[in-house]
């Protein structure tokens, strides 16, 4: 008799493991906004399948939590894009997604990392100088939100938890009603950020996390798991805009954050650091009434719909 139910439960097992992997997912497109037309577009996602699979999909959900969220996983990952044998995916990656390799510095790659963290001509990424400006620290998609107090995060009716972002109840206060974007940015990006304003360096804070992807994807069924991630933060004051955060989210596959800049006073448009391999995010914290957030950027994220942008181009102005 036991080993008719042993049988049947291994039965029934494969039949839901079964199940779970030919489970239908959710296929619905990510589309954004293109600031430079006005109009939507459709967003092409590397790895699509297997991301929503992991997040769409009771099995991969499983996966996921066993497995691939986990830091050794995204670490082994990223040593393997610095391996010289990854070097053989670069090509086929650029043609897939119609990367424009005309505004790289240096194309001389010893591995997809190399690849990855490129550098731009100077040229491709002219930063907006008008003195109020606060420019886009990356390229990528971007959110934002004029009032943390009210703001709902990503998905309607998910706030924005700052005192668990942060982990810093007092320097949340600080923030309270402060205007916030968040920049996406995903593996086809350029993937080194800037600073968004000219300031001195005051503070910086590493918090340990899970590697959750960031892909709107995952964020579309767990959009909680920006406050679940590894991510690091820094707290900068600008003369006019006072107290301002930089924050950037490590996701699955990143092999690590590099913070490249040197000393305390640091100029706008200047490079902070870049992503290692995957998909990763920049988050942006304004105290309150220092910043007015660009009109189209509101409007386009009251809509649902992220705004694609460019490092350098403006996202909003200093309230003097």
């Amino acid at each position: 008799m036991w080993k008719k139910i042993k049988y049947s439960l291994l039965a029934f097992f494969i039949v839901i493991v079964l199940v779970g992997v030919f489970a239908p997912v959710n296929h619905t497109p990510v589309v954004y906004v293109d600031r430079s037309t006005g109009k939507l577009d459709t967003e092409k996602i590397a790895a699509e399948f297997w991301l929503r699979w992991l997040y769409g999909n009771p099995v991969g959900e499983m996966a996921l939590e066993g497995l691939v969220k986990r830091k050794f996983v995204s670490e082994w990952y990223g040593k393997k894009m610095d391996d010289p044998g990854s070097k053989e995916k670069i090509k086929p990656f650029i043609r897939e997604f119609g990367i424009d390799m005309s505004q790289v510095a240096d194309t001389n790659f010893k591995c997809f990392n190399d690849f990855f963290i490129r550098k731009l001509k100077a040229s491709a990424r002219p930063i907006d100088t008008s003195a109020n400006s606060v420019v886009s620290p990356g390229d990528g998609k971007i959110l934002a939100y004029q009032n943390l107090d009210s703001a709902d995060f990503i998905v309607k009716g998910i706030r924005f938890d700052l005192a668990s972002f942060l982990q810093d109840s007092v320097l949340a206060s600080k923030f309270r009603g402060g205007e916030l974007y968040i920049l996406r940015l995903c593996p086809t990006d350029y993937h080194r950020f800037h600073f968004p304003l000219a300031g001195e360096v005051l503070n910086t804070k590493k918090i340990t996390g899970s590697y959750y992807s960031v892909s709107p994807i995952a964020l579309r069924e767990k959009v909680r798991l920006m406050f679940s991630n590894k991510r690091e933060y820094t707290l900068i004051r600008n003369d006019y805009a006072g107290d301002y955060i930089m924050a950037e989210v490590g996701a699955t596959m990143v092999g690590s954050i590099v913070q490249t800049y040197k000393g305390k006073v640091v100029c706008k448009g200047q490079e902070k650091g870049y992503f290692k391999f995957g998909g990763s995010t920049v988050v942006l914290i304004f105290e309150k009434g220092k910043v007015k957030v660009d009109k189209d950027l509101l409007e386009n994220t009251e809509h649902g719909f992220e705004t694609a942008v460019k490092m350098g181009e403006r996202i909003g102005t200093i309230i003097k």
